[in-house]
């Protein structure tokens, strides 16, 4: 069974982390450090800390950074 925060981030990343929207653009305009900022202030709500996400999965800017990259990719593969 998933823990509370693994649900919290899965949640998160599937309502935050999206690829570009603009047709033809290279990769999201989000930014990375925003996102991960976005992620830590919206677990402190849930009393989820930093150090309970890292224990997850990791550094989190590695981790957004893979996410928004697998984002861009399956949003160019459905544009071909």
């Amino acid at each position: 069974m998933p823990t509370a925060t693994r649900e919290y981030i899965d949640f998160w990343i599937e309502n935050s982390v999206h690829a570009a929207e603009q047709y033809g653009a290279p990769g999201a305009s989000q930014s990375v450090d925003v996102l991960v900022g976005r992620l830590v202030d919206g677990a402190k709500n849930q009393n989820i800390t930093r150090e309970a996400i890292e224990k997850e999965v990791g550094d989190l800017k590695p981790y957004i950074e893979g996410k928004l990259a697998a984002a861009n990719r399956i949003e160019q593969d459905r544009r071909k």
